[in-house]
């Protein structure tokens, strides 16, 4: 079976937050942009893939088309065992152009759609590829958009529980925001700070030790450069919290380097980010091997989630992060949302278990 092409879809779906907002540096995001990675082979069969897009959809829509769709054209559909081979030679292939962002955002819809062609054509779900299934539905946090309103923080951290979350994250760097959340949801609920990378190493201990007494499980990214992870080091080892990081981090070399450096407690791999799962199986075992837990970066609605989930499955712990905000529009049927109990189950047919839909494809379809 061969591939015969590769496509990248642009859709956009409009959402609302309430009272929190989202933005990537200046640009405010008001809706959900997707690159859906379309894999279709001579055989009939079609792979779903994700490629990290947020504020520069077009920008990964050509890489997909101008660097992936190339390579991988008339390429022989691996196995499972044979994926890491053919990703590694067009990460090889493609190393001029940088391993890390949207190089790798590419390469990662690639491997993602190679990894539920391969679970199709043996006629089970990707999980029973990766290993023995432990988990058949994921625990969830809910993660709140950017309020900081310490009021309205409360407000939306009791909503959140109320719908059966039974973890919380925080988009916030400021120490009312952090024990407004903690006073609101109660001393029993995990709860997480995302800081996306603000501080000096030195302001980010101090945050830490004003943090304390509300007891997050980590502060996540509270240093710039992200990629500075002796600073990260720093901070986990005099602050007295854990330090999470990686959503900015590609292949496990790069986590190698952060776990080398004793930065992290807690890494997060983005399946659409760090080369798919390929890569994620890699800087998972690599965590495993240093005592260092397993919680993935995963704010998105397309197949990269259900990839996460099906990642998930396989694990013991860690959490799936699900973004607190009401879609216009669902790819599954909203058969990959949180249920009452706090869980999204892992989907059980071929492949990711659920195809998009492509009506909302068409609807949504940024051209």
């Amino acid at each position: 079976m061969e591939i015969t092409d590769v496509r990248a879809h642009h859709i956009r779906i409009p959402y609302d937050a309430g009272v929190a907002s989202f933005r990537q540096g200046a640009s405010a995001i008001s809706a959900l942009d997707m690159v859906l990675v379309e894999v279709t082979t001579d055989a009939g069969l079609t792979g779903w893939g994700d490629a990290f897009a947020y504020v520069c959809p077009a920008t990964t829509r050509s890489a997909v088309e101008e660097m992936i769709a190339p390579q991988a054209r008339g390429l022989k559909v691996p196995d499972a065992a044979g994926i890491p081979a053919a990703m590694e030679q067009i990460q090889r292939n493609l190393h001029l152009f940088g391993r890390y962002g949207i190089t790798m955002f590419a390469i990662s819809g690639l491997d993602i759609a190679l990894w539920d062609l391969a679970a199709k054509i043996e006629g089970v779900p990707v999980h029973r590829l990766l290993g023995e299934t432990k988990r058949a539905k994921i625990p969830a946090y809910a993660s709140l958009l950017r309020i900081g309103s310490p009021e309205n923080i409360a407000g939306e951290c009791r909503k959140a529980l109320a719908l059966g979350y039974g973890a919380i994250k925080l988009h916030e760097t400021t120490t009312p925001a952090v024990f407004a959340a903690r006073e609101a949801i109660g001393p029993g609920i995990p709860l997480m700070v995302d800081m996306n990378c603000p501080l000096t190493a030195e302001q980010a201990i101090a945050f830490a030790g004003a943090c304390k007494d509300a007891q997050p499980m980590f502060l996540e990214e509270p240093v710039w450069p992200p990629e500075d992870f002796a600073g990260l080091a720093e901070v986990r080892s005099k602050g007295g919290l854990g330090v999470a990081a990686g959503e900015n981090a590609c292949t496990e070399y790069q986590f190698r380097q952060m776990m080398d450096a004793g930065a992290v407690s807690h890494a997060q791999p983005s399946v659409i980010k760090v080369g798919g799962i390929t890569e994620f199986l890699k800087v998972a075992r690599l965590a495993d091997q240093r005592g260092v837990k397993i919680v993935p970066h995963s704010p998105y609605f397309g197949p990269g989630l259900l990839a996460t989930l099906h990642l998930l499955a396989t694990r013991d712990d860690g959490l799936v992060e699900m973004f607190y905000l009401r879609r216009e529009a669902c790819l599954w049927g909203g058969r990959a949302d949180v249920d009452t109990t706090g869980h999204v189950a892992v989907p059980t047919g071929p492949g990711l278990g659920l195809d998009p839909d492509r009506g909302v494809i068409e609807r949504y379809r940024v051209t």
